[in-house]
């Protein structure tokens, strides 16, 4: 099963191909996507993304995570969720959400079993 691609995004929507649904901030993985809804786990700018933002798309066996950090770089990611995603033998990629897309894409297209978490505006 293959990752979803971005098929677009902008300043508060993006959009996956195959999803009818326009997302603000979104969770993707191999066969699926959804909404990121911040409030499920208390996610906050500070201290952003957590671990439990991030479990979903690990238990899909993902072997690259992609997270974006929005569009000015507000969201952050603490050095213990970076170390999270290690200890489960993914690779990690933080970027500014635009790049993160971009990579996120290339590596879908390529057949890797991406998974991402993107917040789409700030």
């Amino acid at each position: 099963m293959s990752s979803p691609e971005i098929a677009s995004l902008s300043w508060g929507q993006m959009k996956v191909k195959g999803c009818p649904t326009t997302y603000k901030d979104c969770k993707v993985w191999p066969g699926g996507s959804r909404t990121w809804d911040w409030r499920e786990t208390g996610t906050n700018h500070s201290p952003g993304v957590q671990p439990a933002d991030l479990e979903e798309v690990v238990k899909k066996g993902v072997k690259t995570m992609v997270i974006g950090r929005g569009m000015s770089e507000a969201l952050q990611v603490p050095s213990s969720t970076v170390d999270y995603l290690k200890k489960n033998g993914i690779d990690v990629l933080v970027l500014q959400t635009e790049k993160a897309v971009e990579e996120y894409n290339a590596l879908a297209a390529q057949g890797i079993k991406v998974g991402g978490i993107f917040h789409s505006t700030c």
